[in-house]
């Protein structure tokens, strides 16, 4: 069997690596000229990402580029903390939820990739694709065509194969929030490294996390009832962007300015999106997986964990169960009550944090259980139909 994998992302990456070593000769197709190393900011693996990562073979190297993040601190701008949140029950090995930068999962993924022995191809920007009973056939903007006998559309936020597989998909909903972060340096914190702090402040959500080598990695989601351009918060000059996170935090008990003065560069600030429920993730032999089916909000801290889970049950459907489309639905079973789960959480946990202070205590509430999104795990021995 050959799979064709749109999007050489996180998602890609990883489906290409789960493909592979179910058996599943593998071409990924990425509409960029160049790979993303360096790209995006960082992020957090609960236990049930890591564990797919363990089922990979991946786990150690992911680990040693992050650091341990084992629980969340909740807090309001006056200084009242709310509480102390678990971030998942570790692995059977101790291992407990990592914090990493964006760029260094995806290099470990796309390592992983040439390892594996799947075809990487940049500049191949897709535009249209047709299924048939022998299989797709996928038609690129260079007018080249591959075939193969499943497409799997990874390709984002913006997915093209979404647009292919169902022409009526909803657009993405705006979160209400734009998020922007950075690394400080040279700061004396009396904060525990590796403990995520969440201020639930006049301004927004500001969160950080010292690292066990003294820098500081904090992010801020000021809210904004109008949805942001992208041209212009890519083109908002460092001092403007500087001076309003300042003064969104103005007035806030806690190191918050301190932390946005220490930091030489703050990271373009992005828009929030989520994707409401899509009724189509597949037709014929061509699926969706990762934030091109179901794009959870930032507030989840699952996006990245929901396509590692992908990865896997989807290389076990392929691998399992007889014909592709049988295979791809039995997938989409496995995943859609879940996915769509994580959806609604992270939307309830977005739409508390625009209003902030007046409701972080309603925040702190909802978040308290997360162990249904942890305790998941999937494993190769374990049948993919059950």
């Amino acid at each position: 069997m050959k799979a064709l994998v749109v999007g050489c992302g996180i998602a890609g990456s990883v489906t290409a690596v789960a493909l592979q070593r179910a058996g599943i000769a593998v071409t990924v197709c990425e509409a960029y000229d160049r790979s993303a190393d360096g790209v995006g900011a960082y992020l957090s693996l609960t236990t049930n990402g890591l564990s797919i990562l363990d089922e990979l073979g991946l786990l150690r190297e992911v680990v040693a580029r992050g650091f341990t993040t084992p629980r969340l601190v909740v807090s309001t701008f006056d200084g009242k903390e709310l509480g102390t949140l678990s971030y998942g029950a570790p692995l059977r090995d101790g291992t407990a939820a990592q914090t990493l930068r964006r760029a260094d999962l995806y290099q470990v993924l796309r390592d992983a990739c040439a390892r594996t022995g799947a075809q990487v191809v940049y500049g191949k920007r897709l535009v249209g694709a047709e299924t048939g009973a022998d299989g797709v056939v996928a038609r690129f903007a260079d007018g080249s065509t591959e075939h193969a006998d499943v497409l799997i559309g990874a390709d984002g936020l913006r997915s093209v194969a979404r647009r292919i597989i169902d022409p009526d998909a909803p657009a993405l909903r705006y979160t209400g929030v734009t998020e922007t972060g950075g690394y400080a340096r040279g700061l004396r914190l009396d904060a525990e490294p590796g403990v995520l702090r969440l201020i639930y402040g006049r301004g927004g959500l500001f969160c950080y996390i010292p690292h066990p080598d003294g820098e500081v990695w904090w992010f801020t989601q000021p809210p904004s009832k109008a949805e942001p351009d992208r041209d212009e918060l890519a083109a908002t000059p460092q001092d403007v962007l500087r001076a309003r996170i300042l003064a969104q935090v103005a007035g806030d008990r806690g190191p918050a300015a301190r932390i946005i003065e220490a930091t030489e560069e703050i990271l373009r600030p992005w828009a929030g999106y989520d994707m409401p429920s899509l009724r189509t993730w597949r037709r014929g032999r061509m699926v969706l997986v990762g934030d091109a089916a179901h794009a959870a909000s930032p507030a989840s801290g699952q996006g990245a964990s929901m396509a590692l889970e992908d990865a896997l049950v989807l290389a076990k459907c392929l691998r399992d169960v007889d014909g592709v489309p049988q295979a791809l639905a039995e997938f989409e079973t496995r995943r859609r009550d879940r996915v769509e789960r994580v959806v609604a959480h992270g939307k309830r946990n977005g739409d508390l944090g625009v209003v902030g202070r007046i409701a972080a205590p309603l925040v702190f509430r909802h978040m308290i259980d997360v162990r249904w999104m942890t305790e998941f795990r999937e494993t190769w021995a374990a049948p993919a139909r059950r």
